[in-house]
């Protein structure tokens, strides 16, 4: 009998590439998500799921036994604005908690929650705040219920599969579209970029390795990049057929060359080795997204 995974927000980006690693590896897949992904296997077992109702994710806990509950839900959006603040805490820690409860009642196992580099920051608005906030409840249910859980704080993500809240999703729509990439910072800024492969991969190999159990994560890329030599490559590799033009505004709720304010809790970082090069995978980006704009501007 296959090994059972959850995959609650399986339907989004991140999420997506974790439900194929699983399905590679010999797990049976179950998606839970409000929506339906297009790269979702017809293998795969899909719930309809809205985490802020306990009722919806008690029917799918009871009726199944998960090896591994992973959680992808909420709302991802760096620097919005206070608007937008309620919608981010209640979906983000009270969807968090319903989940939990219902992890705890009905005896799941292991308990992936998807956080961010932020999560160590006081960068990142109300995103942070919630991501943070939602760490220190999972680390209290460890205590008071023993849950076992792995956090993993995930940085600068890439792939073909991202949406328009992506960075580099963003930068290469503007080369496609308008051949003009607006950069708001200097380009001093510095990330480490993981393709979502690789991130999926690590993502799925710790659930067998206990050691790193109860433990916070950091999962990012091997390679430090500045931004204004992302730019460049993205320059090179569209042949110098599009400009550059920094703002040199300060970016609002960004990090500039770190995301870590210091805390007591500490993380280690899980490192992809081999890992898809950065170059390679923009290209990659690139083919995907010229086919889904075609595709957009000229529908059947």
């Amino acid at each position: 009998m296959s090994k059972k995974a959850l995959i609650i927000g399986g339907s989004g980006f991140i999420g997506s590439y974790v439900c194929d690693e699983l399905f590679n590896q010999g797990y049976e897949v179950h998606i839970a998500d409000l929506n339906k992904s297009s790269f979702s296997k017809s293998k795969y077992y899909f719930h309809y799921l809205d985490i802020l109702k306990i009722d919806q994710i008690d029917q799918i806990m009871k009726s199944h036994h998960f090896v591994v509950v992973y959680n992808f839900a909420g709302f991802a959006q760096v620097g919005i604005s206070h608007n937008f603040a309620k919608t981010t805490l209640e979906l983000n820690i009270m969807g968090n908690l319903n989940i939990l409860d219902s992890i705890v009642k009905f005896k799941q196992g292991l308990y992936i929650y998807a956080s961010s580099a932020y999560a160590a920051s006081d960068k990142g608005s109300f995103y942070g705040i919630s991501k943070y906030t939602s760490e220190k409840v999972i680390a209290e249910y460890n205590k008071l219920h023993n849950l076992n859980f792995v956090i993993i704080r995930y940085g600068s993500l890439y792939g073909e599969r991202a949406k328009q809240d992506n960075g580099i999703y963003r930068l290469l729509e503007a080369a496609i579209t308008n051949n003009l990439i607006q950069h708001s910072g200097t380009g001093e800024e510095t990330r480490e970029y993981i393709h979502a492969l690789d991130a999926a991969k690590l993502s799925v190999d710790v659930v067998d390795k206990k050691h790193l159990h109860n433990e916070h994560l950091i999962l990012t890329g091997v390679e430090r990049f500045k931004y204004k030599d992302l730019l460049a490559m993205i320059q090179e590799i569209f042949d110098y057929k599009i400009d550059i033009e920094y703002l040199d505004q300060e970016i609002k709720g960004h990090y500039k060359v770190t995301p870590y304010t210091y805390r007591p809790t500490t993380a280690k970082k899980l490192v992809a080795n081999p890992f898809i090069d950065l170059g390679q995978g923009i290209v990659d980006c690139i083919y995907h997204m010229e086919k889904v704009l075609k595709d957009k501007k000229n529908p059947l």
